[in-house]
Parts: structure tokens; C-alpha cells; sequence
């Protein structure tokens, strides 16, 4: 979605980082030994965007914290989110934030932003770990931040061919933004994340996310600045499609079939198919969040086939 050009920005949702070094830190233990709920879900949501098979990776989260950084300059209009990535992610931040706190709060639910959004090169310290940029953009619930490598949205094009607009910049945001809810609401709590597949909660847990992203969508431009003006325009079309697509090149068949083997095994997915994403996306958009019950859908409607 394009930004008005004369909405002010608010910066202070997020903070950049310069690249760093490291290692993931030691074990966590949650309720006894290995890593327990919380952990394994921080490994799930690493994955969101990228289909990387982190699952090596389980036992060994914990230990690093996360802070730092500086604030972020030069961003200050709705016409520097148009023409600069990090300002995209500061405005679309201000306009999650706006929607998500009046959704919440007018519906009685307490709401809290995300601690922040940490921009970053290379790798970065976290509450659950040091985050690479291999890894794309993550959701840490044990410090509620969301990380991003802004160069994730030249990737999107080169590596997994999307088209990659404004409105999917503005999706993988709404994405991780959405694992806060979820982590707000209690939603991360008692899933069986040790199962994949097609229907598994696992799955439910990020269509769920890119549904509540179709939701924000569906009322962005409703979003205002402190000073009262719009703050996104209405989706044209075209940037509907282009969010559509980035949603479909991030399903677990598409990336098996074009970034990975080349075989599609269902029973591994951890995120969902293209066409589910797309469908999830879409029943936010179109339905608002009260469509996006993921949790007490049916089979068929979390693997359409």
C-alpha cells in the first residue's frame, strides 16, 4: 500500500544494528530438560519466511539477550516509507500498531506493542538466541521483537521470485506483527509444535499470522498519524496481488518444489501451502480478524486442496 505522502512517521517502534558475529547460546529449559514450548516455537517462527529447516537447531536456543541500537533517521513522511525500506517498516509499524492496539482494546483485550523492531545486517543478538539474516524475519516472544534484514526484500525477487511491492514489504511486518498478537493472546500456549503437516498446529499458528496480516490490510488506511492524517492509502489491486504472490512463494510446497529437493512432503510442512497461505490471507482481508479462527478450522480449510 502507498503511504500518504504527508503522514508523519514515527520512528520510535523501531531500532537498527550493525552486523555482527556469534553463536547461537546455551540450552534453555523449560519444564525439565531440552528446550521446551517456548523455544521450539522461537525456531518455527525464524522459519516463517524463509522454509529453512532450522530443526538442528532446537536444543541449543537460550542465553543471549537481546538490546542496543540506535534510533532510526531520515524517516519522517509518508513520502520516505514510499522511497526507503526502513521507513516502510517504521511507517507500516505505526500503522500496526494503531490497528492492532484499537482492535484489542475495543474488543476488551489489554494491549502492548512489541518492545521494538530491530532492523539489522549479519546477525544480531536476541532473547532467543543470535539471529542471522539467513534465517529472515523473526518473531522472538522471550524479548516480544521483531527482527528484520531489510535486504530479505531484495531476496524475496532474487531467490524466491516474487515480485515483492510495497504491500508485500508491508506483509512480512504484518506477518511477524501478528506472532505478537498471538503471543499477547496466549495463543502460543499448550500447542502440540511437535507435530507438522498440512493441519497441524504449527501450520494454524502462521496462517493464523498471515491472516491477521489480511486483517490489518483490510483496514490500514483507516490508520492515522498523531496529527489525524491517513496514514496508508487504500490497496489498489495490483499491490492485493502482489502480497498474494509473496504469500504463495513462502508456502512449504512451493519453496520444497523451487528452493529445495524438488519433492513436496506434506507431512514435514511447518507453515502451509501456498494456497493456504493465500486463503488465510484473503479471509483476513475480506472477513477482518473475526476470520481468522485458524485453530477451530477443518482440514479442508487449512489444506485446501
Amino acid at each position: 500500500m502507498t503511504f500518504n505522502p504527508n503522514a508523519r512517521i514515527d520512528t520510535s517502534h523501531v531500532t537498527q544494528r550493525a552486523g555482527g558475529g556469534g553463536s547461537l547460546g546455551g540450552r534453555i529449559a523449560i519444564g525439565g530438560g531440552g528446550i521446551g514450548v517456548v523455544g521450539f516455537i522461537v525456531v518455527l517462527l525464524i522459519q516463517a519466511f524463509t522454509g529453512t529447516d532450522l530443526s538442528g537447531l532446537a536444543g541449543s536456543y537460550g542465553g543471549a539477550t537481546s538490546g542496543g541500537g540506535t534510533s532510526l533517521s531520515g524517516c519522517s513522511t509518508g513520502q520516505d516509507a514510499n522511497t526507503n525500506d526502513k521507513c516502510l517498516v517504521a511507517g507500516t509499524a505505526d500503522s500496526l500498531d494503531a490497528f492492532w492496539s484499537a482492535t484489542l482494546q475495543g474488543n476488551g483485550y489489554p494491549y502492548e506493542s512489541v518492545d521494538t523492531v530491530v532492523l539489522f545486517s549479519g546477525s544480531t543478538s536476541t532473547a532467543c538466541g543470535t539471529g542471522t539474516t539467513d534465517m529472515g524475519p523473526f518473531y522472538c516472544p522471550n524479548d516480544r521483537t521483531i527482527y528484520l534484514d531489510t535486504g530479505f526484500y531484495q531476496e524475496l525477487k532474487t531467490q524466491f521470485g516474487a515480485s515483492a511491492g510495497q504491500l508485500a514489504k508491508e506483509y512480512v511486518v504484518a506477518h511477524e506483527w501478528g506472532h505478537h498478537i498471538q503471543n499477547l493472546l496466549g495463543t502460543m500456549s499448550d500447542l502440540d509444535l511437535s507435530d507438522t503437516g498440512p493441519t497441524s498446529d504449527s501450520v494454524r499458528l502462521e496462517l493464523q499470522a498471515d491472516c491477521y496480516a489480511g486483517a490489518w490490510v483490510k483496514d490500514a488506511s483507516t490508520t492515522k498519524d498523531a496529527s489525524g492524517t491517513a496514514l496508508l492509502q487504500p490497496p489498489t489491486q495490483d499491490q492485493l496481488d502482489d502480497a498474494l504472490n509473496a504469500a504463495m512463494v513462502v508456502g512449504d510446497d512451493y519453496i520444497e518444489k523451487n528452493l529445495g529437493s524438488g519433492t513436496v512432503t506434506p507431512e514435514q510442512w511447518t507453515h502451509g501451502s501456498s494456497k493456504a497461505r493465500q486463503l488465510w490471507f484473503t479471509s483476513g482481508y475480506q472477513q477482518g480478524v473475526g476470520g481468522c479462527d485458524t485453530f477451530g478450522a477443518s482440514a479442508d480449510e487449512v489444506d485446501p486442496q
